[in-house]
């Protein structure tokens, strides 16, 4: 046996509705191990759970996770367009936002996976002032400051 083996820790992948049911007993068995941690298999589980349930069962896992002091890996196409051509949607850059709540974030390889990275540092950066996982920070509101100007249709 390795003496570096009991070093290795344990990421619970969850990707499926069995495994999302039966988090409560993931995370007690896994906590027996150091260091233990959960990744949100995020795309696999919208498949299986389709999009009216995906939302609302990943907040589920983040709260528990939190509730375990388990850390979470937020995974799945984050910023998944801008790492493979160069150019994010609008709904990346909300989805690299909540990814906030997380304690780490996976982004996909692709040949923009560089500024997919500079972009998630910023945005993370920038969300670290509102909310700290599941509790808003209520900082003062700057609308108008730090946005870049923006010409608005009339």
């Amino acid at each position: 046996r390795d003496r570096r083996q009991h070093q290795l820790g344990v990421l619970a992948k969850i990707e499926t509705l069995r495994g999302a049911r039966a988090i409560g007993e993931i995370l007690l068995e896994g906590l027996k191990h150091e260091p233990f941690g959960v990744m949100i298999a995020r795309g696999d589980l919208a498949v299986e759970l389709g999009p009216e349930y995906h939302a609302e069962i990943q907040e589920e896992l983040l709260w528990v996770c939190e509730a375990a002091h388990v850390p979470v890996v937020w995974a799945t196409q984050v910023l998944d367009r801008l790492a493979k051509k160069g150019t994010p949607s609008r709904p990346e850059i909300t989805d690299a936002a909540a990814s906030s709540r997380a304690e780490c974030v996976m982004v996909n390889k692709g040949p923009y996976v560089d500024l997919a990275v500079m972009l998630l540092d910023e945005v993370l950066s920038r969300m670290a002032h509102h909310q700290h996982k599941k509790t808003p920070l209520l900082r003062a509101l700057r609308i108008a400051q730090n946005i870049p100007s923006i010409v608005v249709d009339k």
